[in-house]
């Protein structure tokens, strides 16, 4: 389902020569024995999940369908970002069924403004999502429209139109909903935000938005097979994350994450996400960093062509997308394009990508890893969450660092508070 291709990566060391390291650093995750070990609970996910929580999410959202036309979904970092990047990836930019708007992820007075707007006169749902419920963007976006839901349905029908996704026990989210009445599905203990879209985290709106859950559930248990080994040689995963290694041994310092495919790019934003705020700590980590070609050639391909060689590039390629078309013939031919006519887009595509790559790695001298995924499914897409978060943990642990906090995140808060005049 997943294809790892190392031959344009150019590395100066072997993989295996790392065996040891991978060895021990596949027992820290399995064992739960090393940094971080407190939220490693998504290794064995796929396996043990929630049972009767994930049988809950299905009946909620077949209960709810067509009872509303736009879902909110209030929440920031991890508590939105695979769950939009799946939504698009498996159902495009713009899916038939209710439409999915996410907020709580910025202040940005504007957008809430015009979300506002946007909404009024249609039916509401809103998934408000917060382990804590003191995150400051989604308080203020929750309380808003929690107010907007309550002043235009009443506070009675506001119990079934708000859900909470929170912690299990405690949390002012957690007492909100409690009084409200609200239905509530957990955040897990033992799995991290940026590690939670296999949860209700990420389940609970894609149910809503008519993602089949039960499919990639099977797809994240088969990468979990997949996976398990602690070989290099038999564990894609782990010959991703070594390579990033040697390639960061070797002075690349940032790694661009690179799509061909528009309703790709927050698989890009939440990939991100998970290696920038795993692995960027002590001064170690690459930088991440992402585009969708070709549209963003014509910003940055000068300079990953002829520029300083810090960076090199992951190539994320779904081989087998569902729609296509052909270009058309035109009897005049003014703009010269008649070349390319009977052919598909998805071929012109695929000639970019092959060209691009090309220029980049013999001319330019870019190193390059292409990662495949088979199709654009909901079972691909469990599959390569998986692939990715055990390469991210066996990375952070090949640098020595702890892959699960985020310490540097709370310096900039504490400024923020102290500005914004919180006790």
């Amino acid at each position: 389902m997943l294809k790892l291709d190392l031959s344009y990566a150019k590395l100066n060391e072997n993989l295996n020569d790392y065996q040891d390291k991978v060895s021990e650093a596949h027992k820290w995750l399995h064992e739960k024995t090393g940094q971080g070990n407190d939220f490693v609970g998504w290794v064995e996910w796929p396996n043990n999940y929630d049972k009767e929580e994930f049988d809950r999410i299905i009946a909620l959202s077949e209960k709810l369908q067509g009872k509303f036309d736009v879902l909110l979904v209030c929440g920031i970092g991890g508590s939105y970002l695979g769950a939009r990047a799946a939504l698009e990836m498996v159902k495009g930019l713009y899916p038939e069924g209710p439409e999915v708007i996410f907020v709580g992820n910025t202040f940005s007075n504007t957008y809430i403004s015009q979300v506002l707007r946007h909404i009024e006169g249609k039916s509401v749902v809103l998934n408000v999502i917060s382990k804590s419920g003191t995150t400051t963007e989604t308080s203020i976006s929750f309380r808003i429209f929690k107010q907007y839901i309550e002043e235009k349905f009443g506070k009675e029908e506001a119990k079934w139109r708000i859900i909470a996704t929170t912690d299990k026990n405690r949390g002012t989210l957690k007492e909100l909903a409690d009084k409200e009445g609200y239905e509530e599905f957990v955040v897990p203990d033992d799995i991290g935000g940026r590690y939670s879209v296999f949860t209700a985290v990420g389940l609970l709106p894609l149910a809503l938005a008519g993602v089949d859950i039960k499919a990639m559930m099977e797809g994240s248990k088969l990468a979990y097979e997949a996976y398990k080994s602690e070989k290099i040689e038999e564990n894609d995963a782990y010959k991703y994350a070594v390579a990033r290694r040697i390639l960061d041994n070797m002075g690349y310092k940032s790694e661009m994450f690179v799509t061909y495919n528009l309703q790709l790019t927050m698989i890009a934003e939440w990939w991100k996400q998970l290696f920038g705020e795993s692995e960027g700590k002590d001064g170690l980590g690459l930088l991440p960093s992402s585009a969708c070609f070709s549209t963003d050639l014509h910003s940055l391909g000068q300079f990953i062509q002829q520029g300083q060689k810090v960076l090199f590039e992951t190539l994320f390629l779904i081989d087998n997308m569902p729609e296509d078309i052909i270009f058309p013939e035109d009897a005049e031919n003014l703009d010269n394009m008649n070349y390319l006519a009977g052919k598909k887009i998805s071929w012109v595509n695929e000639m970019a990508m092959q060209g691009t790559l090309s220029a980049h790695t013999e001319e330019g001298g870019v190193p390059n890893i292409l990662v495949h995924l088979e199709d654009n499914s909901a079972k691909a897409f469990g599959y390569m969450i998986y692939f990715f978060f055990k390469a991210c943990g066996m990375s952070c642990y090949l640098l020595g660092i702890n892959p699960f906090n985020q310490p540097g995140v709370e310096v900039y808060k504490k400024k923020m508070f102290k500005l914004l005049g919180k006790n």
